[in-house]
C-alpha cells in the first residue's frame, strides 16, 4: 500500500510556495487577526488553494455517541453509522484491518504482539485486532467484500474454523487465533503483571456493590476496585472502603485499592451533591462529608497496611483517598490534585489536614513555619494538578518514600509487593496525630492580606477570594490568636464546617451546574 504514501498534487503545491506549517506561518490553516485582534484560524481549500474561514462542523452522531459509555459499543455505533462520520471511519479503519493482518508474519509471528505494539505505542485502549473484534470480524468482512477488498487468508481461515472473533475468553484466561496453526492458543502471562479481570472471573469477589469491589489478588493480599462511572465517589464507594478495611483487618495481611480503568477517581459525585444542596438537605450533606472523612482515616489508621495505587487522574476526593493510605504506588502517569475550588468548594475528606500535616511534619524546631503553610494555600487555591507522580511529590500529594511504577500494566502487582514488605519489615498500626501545629491569627492575617492583593490585581475573583479565605481559616487552624498544637480530628471538623458552608453559596452552585453543563470551571 505504498500508493497511499504519495503526496497528492496540491501538497506539492504547498511545499513550492513554502506552505509548511507553523514556522511558516501558514500551512493547512493559517492564523490571522480577527475583530479586535483575536485571533483566527483560516482553513486552506486545496481545490482552489486559497485560506477561507474556518467553520465549526457538527454531526448528530457523534453528539449522540457521547452518551454512549461503554467505549465499545461506541466505536460499533460510529463506524457502522449510515453518515459522513461513518464513511469516514469505516474506511481508514478498514484499511487498516486488512494492511495490518496481511502483515503478520512480515513485522511481528502473532496478533498479540502487534497489539501491544499499537496499545502502548500509541495509547491506544485497543490493539488492532482488538478493534477488529470490537466491529464484529464476521460483520465487517462482509462488509469489505462488498466494497471489493480483498480478504487476508487468515483471517478468512478464522471464519472458516466457524470463529467469530480473533480473542476468546475461557475461565478468566484470554486465548488469541494463531495465523500459522488456524487455532486460538492462551496468551502467554506476562511476569509481574495482574489482571483484575481474570482474577474475578476464576475466583470471584468476595463482596460487591454497584461501585466497588472487594478482590483476593493472593498472598494475603486484597484489592478495593472502584468501578462507577469515571470512578466517582459516592455512598456505595465508602460503604465498601469501610467493609474492605474491616474484612482486611480479620483475614488478610494487607490492603491494595487499585483499578484498571483509564482513571484512579475524578472525585466525589458533584451531580448527588447538587441535587442535596437545591433540596436544602444540609444535615445529610455534612453526614456524607463526615462518613467520607471517617472512611479515610480507616485507610490511615487501619489494623493492617494499605496500599493505594493511582493512574491516570486522582482529583478530589480520589487524591484524599491516595494521601490517606500507609504508602502510595504510583503510576509514573498520574494527575494527582485537589480540585475542590474549581467548584467554589474547598477539600472535605481530609485533603487540607493532610497536607497541612504533611507540610509541617518535617520541619525544625525553630524554623518559620509561615512558608511552608503560604505553600499549601496556594496548592488547594490554584487546584494545582501533577502533571506526573514526580511532581505530585514536589506538591505533597505524595511522599518521598511512595515508590513510582513506570510500566502501569505492572502497578497492581508493584502494590501489592509494596504491601507485603510492610507486612515482612513488621507493620505497626499508626495513631491519631494530636500535635499538629497550626499558626494562628497572625498566619491568617497574613494570607487574607495576599488574597486581597490578588483582588485588587485582578487576578483572582471575589468569589475566589471568598472560597480562599475560608482555606486560609483552616490551615491557619480557624479562631486561634496564637501558634497552637491542634489534633487531626480538629482540622476535619473544620473543613466539614467549611464544606457545607460553601454549599449554601449560590456562586458555588452556579460553579456545580457550570461543570456539570460544559465540563470546564466558571469565574464567576
Amino acid at each position: 500500500r505504498r500508493d497511499v504514501l504519495v503526496p497528492p498534487d496540491f501538497m506539492t503545491e504547498m511545499v513550492k510556495r513554502g506552505w509548511t506549517g507553523n514556522k511558516a506561518g501558514q500551512g493547512f490553516y493559517k492564523k490571522q487577526r480577527g475583530e479586535g485582534g483575536k485571533p483566527e484560524y483560516a482553513v486552506l481549500d486545496y481545490n482552489t488553494m486559497e485560506y477561507k474561514p474556518s467553520q465549526k462542523v457538527r454531526f448528530p452522531s457523534l453528539d449522540a455517541a457521547k452518551a454512549i459509555e461503554d467505549t465499545s459499543e461506541r466505536i460499533r455505533t460510529l463506524v457502522h453509522g449510515n453518515d459522513r462520520v461513518g464513511e469516514f471511519l469505516w474506511k481508514t479503519i478498514s484499511a487498516n484491518l486488512i494492511y495490518t493482518a496481511n502483515r503478520i508474519p512480515e513485522i511481528a509471528d502473532d496478533i498479540v504482539n502487534i497489539d501491544n505494539a499499537v496499545k502502548w505505542g500509541f495509547n491506544h485502549e485497543f490493539g488492532t485486532f482488538e478493534l477488529w473484534d470490537v466491529i464484529g470480524v464476521e460483520k465487517s468482512v462482509a462488509r469489505m467484500r462488498e466494497d471489493g477488498m480483498e480478504i487476508p487468508l487468515a483471517v478468512q481461515k478464522l471464519l472458516d474454523s466457524g470463529k467469530k472473533s480473533f480473542y476468546e475468553r475461557r475461565e478468566g484466561r484470554t486465548y488469541y487465533f494463531d495465523f500459522a496453526s488456524g487455532e486460538h492458543k492462551e496468551v502467554p502471562a506476562r511476569s509481574g503483571v495482574l489482571i483484575l479481570k481474570s482474577i474475578k472471573e476464576r475466583t470471584g469477589v468476595i463482596k460487591k456493590n454497584a461501585a466497588a469491589s472487594l478482590t483476593d489478588i493472593g498472598d494475603g493480599v486484597a484489592c478495593l476496585e472502584f468501578h462507577s462511572k469515571m470512578n466517582a465517589i459516592g455512598a456505595d464507594t465508602i460503604s465498601m472502603m469501610n467493609y474492605s478495611v474491616k474484612e482486611v483487618g480479620e483475614n488478610f495481611e494487607a490492603l491494595v485499592i487499585a483499578n484498571q480503568a483509564e482513571n484512579f477517581s475524578v472525585g466525589a459525585n458533584i451531580m448527588m451533591l447538587l441535587l442535596g444542596i437545591q433540596e436544602g438537605e444540609w444535615d445529610e450533606i455534612g453526614m456524607s462529608v463526615r462518613q467520607f472523612q471517617n472512611a479515610n482515616m480507616n485507610l490511615r489508621y487501619s489494623a493492617k497496611p494499605v496500599v493505594v495505587a493511582p493512574q491516570g487522574m486522582a482529583l478530589g476526593g480520589g487524591c484524599e483517598i491516595t494521601m490517606h493510605g500507609d504508602k502510595a504506588r504510583a503510576s509514573a502517569e498520574s494527575y494527582i490534585g485537589l480540585v475542590e475550588v474549581g467548584v467554589g468548594l474547598i477539600p472535605g475528606g481530609g485533603g487540607v489536614k493532610e497536607l497541612v500535616l504533611r507540610a509541617v511534619e518535617d520541619a525544625t524546631p525553630d524554623e518559620d513555619l509561615f512558608p511552608r503553610i503560604r505553600k499549601v494555600s496556594e496548592t488547594i487555591a490554584m487546584a494545582r494538578v501533577s502533571t506526573s507522580a514526580v511532581e505530585a511529590r514536589e506538591l505533597g500529594f505524595l511522599r518521598e518514600s511512595d515508590p513510582i511504577t513506570m510500566n502501569r500494566d505492572r502497578l497492581i502487582e508493584d502494590a501489592k509487593q509494596t504491601a507485603l514488605a510492610m507486612v515482612r519489615e513488621g507493620y505497626t498500626q499508626p495513631h491519631q496525630r494530636t500535635d499538629i501545629p497550626v499558626l494562628g491569627a497572625p498566619a491568617l492575617s497574613a494570607i487574607k492580606l495576599a488574597v486581597h492583593m490578588m483582588v485588587k490585581g485582578q487576578f483572582i475573583s471575589e468569589y475566589d477570594a471568598h472560597v480562599t479565605k475560608k482555606l486560609a481559616y483552616i490551615i491557619t487552624g480557624g479562631d486561634l490568636s496564637h501558634k497552637t498544637l491542634v489534633s487531626e480530628q480538629y482540622l476535619l471538623d473544620l473543613e466539614r464546617e467549611a464544606f457545607v458552608s460553601l454549599c449554601a453559596e449560590k456562586k458555588t452552585q452556579e460553579r456545580i451546574q457550570h461543570m456539570l453543563k460544559t465540563g470546564k470551571p466558571l469565574r464567576n
